[in-house]
This record gives structure tokens, C-alpha cells and sequence, in this order.
């Protein structure tokens, strides 16, 4: 059973394109999405659609997603995110707008084989960064395995009787072997909108078999979706930090 583990696509097209793309080579049987379908990008419709094609498919909602149906106030978001928000709310049809209010929150127990929240177990819009909030996340989750997104920061905490240990990830490939006995919160990075100065889409594939999770890094077609976020008169901070995932 291999299932592909994503989160925070923000309506970029081209990178989950990109994802599905490559994934093809592998034989997935399960897709979750960690949230935050939308935001930031111009492919707000596309996005939904092209995940919704996705069988069989577990996602919960993102700060984002709630942002767009007015679940959560864009006074929390700063000026240019909150400016995407109001470009999607414009553009995004309503049977997608529908979809992205039907979302559970988080955190959501997948076939009692993992956990997945969108910010922390806790609270959906918290962000885990740093060894002390995973310790408080670790508190909170049912099952030795957990995913998580917001941060768009790909990392691996591991929780041992001598406290939680942090790893962050970086270049193409990384895998991780469970070991019995210890916990695991884990963030796949951003497909997206990466944030670790690296421009490449981010996601994971885990092997409940083999119990571990394989991250990857893959290119995509970063001009096409800084055109078409020109062209849609969004900031033009969200298309320019795309060069060099910031």
C-alpha cells in the first residue's frame, strides 16, 4: 500500500502536474491531502478539479481553504496573501467553492494507519516549527505516525524516550525506515509554494509495507505559473518568490 502524502498545492497547476507526473512511475494506491488546495496561485479551479480526480482520495481543509469560504477572517493573513484570497474568492466557481467548504478539519485518522492535520493535532492553524511544538504534537496524536503541513518546510521528527529529535530534509531524495518503537510527525513540504529555498515541488510517498516514507523534489514549469499569476493581476511577490521558494 503506497500512498502519496501532499500538501499546501495553492493553486499551482503546474506543480501538481508536475507531482502527478512522476508519480505515474510508481504504483499508488491512496492519495491524502494535507490542505491548503488553494491561495497564492492562479489555478484555483484547476487545482480542486485536477485533485478531486484523484481515487481513492483522503483531504482536510488549510487556513487558506477556510479563508476563501469565509470560515476564517483574512485579517490574520498578511497584505498580499490576503490580497490572493480576495482574487480567489472572484474566481473560483461555486461548485469548487462548495467542495473547499465540505473539507473536514483536522486531525483526521486515515484507515487507523496514520494521523493527518493541516497546522498541528491541536490546532489546525498552528504552526510546528521547532522540536518544542512537535513535543506538544506528539502529546495529542493516537498513532505512532503522523503528516502535517502549513509550514511548507519538509522535516521528519522523531520522538524517542530521550526526547523529539529534528531533521530537516534537503536534495532530491530522502527516505526514512521506521524503527519500532518510536513516533514519527512528519511534513512532506509544499507542492506548491515551497518555502526552504528550494523551488522544486515537494511531496512524500509512504509504504505501509515497507514502513517508510520516501520524500522527493521535483521540477516543474515555474515561468508558466509565474506568467499566469502576472497575467491575473495578483501580486507580483507570489511569482517571483516561485525562482527561489521563498
Amino acid at each position: 500500500m503506497r500512498t502519496l502524502i501532499f500538501s499546501d498545492v495553492h493553486g499551482n497547476i503546474e506543480a501538481l502536474n508536475a507531482v502527478l507526473k512522476f508519480t505515474k512511475k510508481h504504483k499508488i494506491d491512496r492519495y491524502v491531502c494535507l490542505g491548503d488546495l488553494v491561495g497564492y496561485g492562479a489555478s484555483p479551479n484547476e487545482t480542486i478539479q485536477k485533485i478531486q480526480g484523484l481515487k481513492p482520495l483522503v483531504v482536510i481543509r488549510g487556513n487558506h481553504d477556510k479563508a476563501v469560504t469565509d470560515i476564517e477572517a483574512v485579517e490574520t493573513f498578511n497584505p498580499v496573501a490576503a490580497a490572493a484570497i480576495a482574487w480567489t474568492k472572484s474566481h473560483i466557481t461555486k461548485k469548487n467553492l462548495e467542495f473547499l467548504e465540505s473539507l473536514p478539519r483536522g486531525p483526521l485518522t486515515v484507515e487507523n494507519d496514520f494521523v493527518i492535520c493541516h497546522g498541528a493535532p491541536f490546532d489546525e492553524d498552528f504552526y510546528i516549527f521547532g522540536e518544542f511544538d512537535a513535543d506538544e504534537a506528539f502529546d495529542y496524536m493516537k498513532l505512532p505516525l503522523g503528516f502535517f503541513g502549513h509550514t511548507h518546510f519538509p522535516v521528519i521528527y522523531t520522538k524517542r524516550d530521550e526526547g523529539v529529535e529534528c531533521q530537516f530534509l534537503a536534495g532530491p531524495i530522502n527516505l526514512l525506515k521506521f524503527e519500532k518503537g518510536l513516533s514519527y510527525l512528519i511534513n512532506p513540504g509544499s507542492v506548491g509554494q515551497p518555502r526552504d529555498r528550494n523551488p522544486r515541488a515537494a511531496f512524500a510517498i509512504y509504504d505501509h509495507d515497507l514502513r517508510q516514507v520516501r520524500f522527493h523534489r521535483v521540477e516543474y514549469e515555474v515561468a508558466e505559473a509565474q506568467k499566469k499569476i502576472r497575467a491575473a493581476g495578483l501580486p507580483a511577490a507570489l511569482a517571483d518568490r516561485l525562482t527561489h521558494g521563498l
